[in-house]
């Protein structure tokens, strides 16, 4: 099909057809991307946050969304993967955009694409800019999907560089070890352009990046910290501070530390983007973000939680036992194969009661008999029940759970997604 003719006419058909466009569904390196950026002549004019990490992307980027607008402004922001809707990749003042403008930016991509072949990630990434310009927005949040430095959302120039955390994941691709890690999320950085660290202790590497190239590079616990109590917490950088802040409505200590990001992050654009204090206490009193510890029902309990790597697993660990009730705690378990799955089993092993261990409808999928073995080589006593679909493990985890037990699903934005489609459908029934 050429880039002109015979063009999708929905949503549906579209991602079908950017889906199928590459050979690669990770195809790492810039050229192809900036090649039709540039016949597209994406070169905004307004400021961008390029935000990076291994876990935290989506939690910063949904803050500084949701700030940016709590003070006025037309707020862009890109994020991925999504859950149940392409849409929620894109959005407008916290607003999924809808079909129609997606058709748009991606008939316009397609147009002055000719013969690059782009990756469906890039295809989105260009289509989501596009839109912002068509928008005329004020600030534009874009988060990486993979990395940093060969990204597609790197080709775009940005007024702020925000790296969340670094750890072992994505390896084949960036890896095997936080160094090497670290230096491809350092790659968002730009010379004289803020960059910010929210690992409390980042690789060498990221360090030694921004001083390379004059990167201006503020970490947490040197530069700026957060100090928590019983029911609000404190900012402190060195020439700025701001007291008994709401805690953000995002669940999780951890969360601080993207909280502290982001103000980092408002404050270096206080110059193009002004704004106040409340709007800030507004915007993390009304942050939401689907799948980061999200509490869906009571009696019993369903938590669905997108951890797929140890560190978040850790982070997960750590929720589950600072809510810890009388009952028992299900996991509805389904992974990828080339995750880390010994270590979220490791992380997650003295808050789960019973593992209900499923398969994944996706080429990248771990059997459940895979997943069943690695959790009896660390917990070897562990109680398992195999499924072949993460809804009828879902399904039975429902009907074996007391009214005082609770049910936490997670292992995979894949996993989270079957049962929240299914916990929809029948919402709506």
């Amino acid at each position: 099909m050429s880039p002109i003719e015979q063009m999708p006419t929905n949503l549906a058909a579209w991602l079908d057809y950017i889906e199928a466009l590459h050979p690669k569904s990770i195809a790492m390196g810039l050229d192809r991307v900036n090649e039709v950026k540039q016949r597209l002549n994406l070169n905004p004019q307004f400021p961008i946050v390029i935000v990076a990490g291994t876990n935290g992307k989506g939690s910063t980027c949904a803050m500084l969304e949701h700030i940016y607008h709590a003070a006025g402004y037309r707020v862009g922001t890109y994020s991925s993967p999504h859950l149940l809707r392409y849409n929620e990749r894109v959005r407008l003042n916290s607003q999924e955009v809808s079909d129609e403008d997606l058709v748009k930016a991606f008939v316009a991509v397609e147009q002055a694409r000719q013969d690059t072949e782009l990756t469906y990630f890039e295809y989105g990434t260009l289509a989501a800019v596009w839109h912002f310009m068509q928008k005329q927005v004020d600030v534009a949040i874009l988060e990486v999907g993979l990395g940093g430095r060969l990204d597609a959302v790197n080709v775009f120039e940005p007024d702020c560089t925000v790296v969340t955390s670094i750890d072992l994941d994505h390896m084949e691709f960036l890896g095997n070890t936080r160094e090497c890690i670290g230096a491809e999320k350092a790659g968002i950085f730009r010379a004289n352009i803020p960059a910010i660290c929210g690992d409390e202790n980042p690789p060498h590497s990221i360090i030694e990046y921004a001083n390379k190239i004059g990167a201006p590079l503020k970490l947490i616990g040197r530069d700026f910290k957060v100090e928590p109590d019983a029911t609000s917490w404190t900012y402190r950088a060195s020439q700025y501070s701001i007291e008994r802040m709401p805690m953000p409505a995002l669940i999780g200590d951890f969360q601080l530390n993207n909280a502290a990001c982001v103000l980092t992050a408002i404050q270096s654009l206080q110059h193009l983007l002004p704004v106040q204090v409340d709007a800030i206490e507004t915007g993390l009193k009304i942050v939401k973000l689907a799948g980061r510890f999200q509490s869906w029902s009571n009696n019993p309990d369903i938590i669905l939680d997108v951890a797929h790597n140890p560190h978040a697993a850790k982070s997960l660990a750590i929720n589950l036992k600072q809510s810890r009730h009388q009952g028992k705690t299900i996991a509805v378990f389904a992974m990828l194969a080339d995750k880390d799955i010994t270590g979220v089993i490791q992380a997650l092993s003295g808050e789960i009661d019973a593992w209900y261990v499923a398969t994944i409808d996706n080429v990248r999928g771990s059997s459940a008999s895979s997943l069943s073995k690695m959790i009896v080589v660390t917990l070897p006593s562990a109680e398992i029940k195999i499924f072949n679909q993460v809804v009828d493990a879902f399904h039975q985890a429902c009907i074996d759970a007391n009214e005082n037990d609770r049910i936490i699903t997670l292992g995979s934005f894949f996993t989270v997604a079957e049962v929240m489609q299914d916990l929809q459908t029948k919402k709506t029934k």
